[in-house]
């Protein structure tokens, strides 16, 4: 039985069901984990649901062998397969190969015909999402059945408008990927030579053997001793001091307020209760308090504090902050500075991922005497100067990719079911795609 889920379309548009529009809808088989030669040495990426993230899938946890293929229920799917999450947690996930790849048995793969633009059918299965779902059984995890996607019903206009309509919403989603892109470079540079200098401490080792050391002027390197001393966490940068956290940097536990304060309409400032809602960097704007305890301000450090204990994010304005997360500043706003001092004790936080007494906690006291290697402040100001510029350009580009996704949402229920002329957004995407 068809399932019918668009009431309203241009009625030159034809409804099709999904089955009748691809060319083959199947789905993926998990080779036998007991014959290694499966998995051994494998080149074939082999994707899970846990995969589909409503984007282009480049690569894959788990590879499986050309022999997995010939000799089990894995299949080759060709590239710009659509991928579709039939079961648990993931239900309704999209994913779109980037190359040839297999899957598992819980990913239905669509492989549209040539009459058909593969990014308006994704755009439409993304924008259908909760009506599919919708028709999802099952009390303890929804599942979808292969029959139920192919009788999916949607509307689709010609192949041109389609190709056209489906170009607008990729660039728009091309360019939100660039961000993304641009935003893990330009942390793992921050990262590489934060690691450089207070961890592997190369500047030192390069002035004690009198060679250049590469990447920082010499004004910089003058900065930085010329030898090590001993200390309790080992050989540090004679003049540099082992410290605590408490003694470096200031700690705000978060508090609970009551729950009637808190509400997903906007009123009030956004509340984090724990880290449901962290990003890359920064969390999503979800939930909301009128009556804020605890306060983090912008460019504050937030870190969860209860299970799993150590994910860090970054305030991208005033927040309030619940018992499952803690903020941290800088006494000099040395915020860059803090924030990669926090990444780098992530192995002291997993310590406490077990020690709550129902599940994994740090309490402020045992946070504030975690122990760890504190520069002289001029290398700390040197390091701001250059680190500071990378993470103004990540909060830059946080706040134009969400301003992004806020018009690609806008636009797509108007254009993907026809109530949307494409002349009428010229203006629109002016200088954006």
């Amino acid at each position: 039985m068809e399932l019918n889920v668009c009431k309203v379309a241009p009625k030159d548009w034809t409804r099709k069901s999904i089955v009748k529009i691809c060319e083959r809808v199947t789905s993926g088989g998990t080779p036998s984990r007991q014959n290694k030669s499966f998995y051994k040495d494998a080149d074939i990426c082999w994707v899970k649901t846990k995969e589909l993230e409503d984007g282009f899938i480049k690569t894959t946890e788990e590879k499986i062998t050309k022999e997995a293929i010939e000799n089990s229920s894995a299949k080759l799917l060709p590239k710009n397969t659509i991928l579709l999450a039939m079961y648990g947690a993931t239900v309704g996930k999209l994913g779109i190969l980037d190359k040839e790849m297999a899957c598992n048995q819980a990913c239905c793969a669509l492989i549209v015909g040539e009459d058909y633009d593969r990014d308006f059918l994704f755009y439409q299965l993304l924008f259908h999402r909760e009506q599919l779902i919708s028709s999802a059984t099952g009390a303890a995890q929804q599942n979808l059945s292969a029959t139920q996607i192919k009788d999916f019903v949607l509307p689709f206009p010609t192949k041109s408008l389609q190709v056209k309509i489906g170009n607008i919403l990729r660039s728009l989603d091309d360019r939100i990927d660039l961000l993304k892109q641009t935003n893990q470079t330009l942390e793992s540079i921050a990262q590489a030579i934060f690691k450089s200098w207070f961890v592997d401490f190369d500047p030192v080792h390069a002035r004690q053997q009198g060679i250049k050391c590469a990447g920082i002027d010499d004004a910089t390197a003058e900065l930085f001793p010329d030898s090590f001393v001993e200390s309790e966490l080992g050989l540090i940068p004679k003049g540099w001091e082992v410290k605590t956290v408490g003694k470096i940097f200031l700690l705000t536990m978060g508090q609970s307020p009551a729950g009637n304060t808190y509400n997903e309409n906007g009123d009030g400032i956004e509340f984090y209760q724990g880290r449901t809602d962290f990003g890359f960097r920064f969390p999503s704007q979800r939930v909301f308090c009128n009556a804020p305890t605890r306060i983090a301000h912008e460019n504050d450090i937030l870190i969860s504090v209860r299970a799993p204990v150590g994910d860090i994010n970054v305030a991208l304005s005033e927040c309030c902050i619940g018992r499952g997360v803690a903020a941290i500043k800088h006494p000099k706003s040395f915020q860059s500075y803090a924030l990669y001092s926090m990444k780098q004790l992530s192995s002291k936080f997993q310590v406490y991922d077990g020690e709550g007494t129902v599940f994994g906690s740090i309490n402020k006291t045992d946070f504030e005497n975690i122990k760890l290697i504190a520069p002289n402040e001029k290398v700390v100001e040197a390091f701001e100067k250059i680190i500071g510029t990378f993470d103004k350009k990540i909060k830059n580009n946080e706040h134009l990719l969400r301003n992004l996704v806020l018009l690609r949402d806008t636009l797509l229920p108007r254009l993907i079911s026809g109530k949307l002329d494409l002349s009428e957004i010229k203006e629109q995407l002016e200088g954006v795609v």
